[in-house]
């Protein structure tokens, strides 16, 4: 799987509903962030928690999130951001 995203290409993250070890934080689901940096090619971590060593690799992007547009009532500084890794199949381009 070819990475999709660029540095600076806005992303919005899946709200998938999973059962089992899930890497991506259900606070950023369903959220928009921007990528900031390509971290590389990778083994899928849910499929590591079970034990499965073996598969396709998924590109994984470190993407920042304004805080303000993670938690209502954040009242802190406007340009506080959470910066965090997820992978390509967690990503979209967001809704228009």
């Amino acid at each position: 799987m070819p990475a999709r995203f660029q540095i600076g290409d806005r992303v919005q993250v899946l709200d998938l509903k999973l059962d089992g070890h899930i890497r991506t934080p259900s606070y950023i689901r369903g959220k928009t962030g921007t990528v900031i940096q390509f971290c590389g090619f990778f083994l899928n971590p849910e499929d590591l928690s079970v034990g499965k060593t073996a598969g396709p690799v998924y590109p994984l992007y470190r993407v920042s999130f304004a805080m303000n547009d993670l938690w209502s009532g954040y009242e802190r500084p406007e340009d506080d951001e959470l910066c965090i890794e997820v992978y390509d199949h967690w990503l979209d381009a967001p809704e228009a």
